[in-house]
């Protein structure tokens, strides 16, 4: 028997208490919760400064590819179009692409009047 044309099909992508790199996400921040959806496109050969984020975030890879890396231990991991992963809270990373740009949507669980990231001492400001 063969299915419907509409019928709703969900698949979840990713569900993890853990970071990309293994590291726990802690609690949320405290206040007012604040949920902020951004699309971010980033251009070949662009490289995000090194920031952290202060509250919980997943992105999800909509093209492209992504790489990940981790400013203390150098740890990288790539995340390509479809694919979902949790960024680290208030741990010092960034991202960069090569040859090809890349699309994102991310999710930040974060408390009214808080930034979205934070860069390092003398990084700009990632966005």
């Amino acid at each position: 028997m063969s299915k419907p044309k509409n019928e709703i099909n969900a698949v979840e992508v990713m569900r993890s208490s853990k970071a990309w790199n293994g590291e726990k996400i802690g609690a949320w921040p405290a206040g007012e919760p604040e949920l902020t959806v951004m699309r971010l496109s980033l251009p070949a050969h662009t490289s995000l400064p090194w920031h952290t984020h202060p509250m919980p975030n997943a992105a999800f890879i909509l093209s492209g590819t992504l790489i990940v890396e981790d400013k203390e231990s150098g740890e990288q991991r790539t995340f390509h179009a479809g694919e979902a992963f949790n960024e680290t809270v208030n741990s010092a990373h960034r991202g960069y692409t090569l040859e090809a740009p890349a699309e994102l949507v991310i999710t930040y669980a974060g408390v009214k009047g808080q930034e979205l990231s934070e860069p390092l001492p003398g990084e700009p400001e990632e966005f």
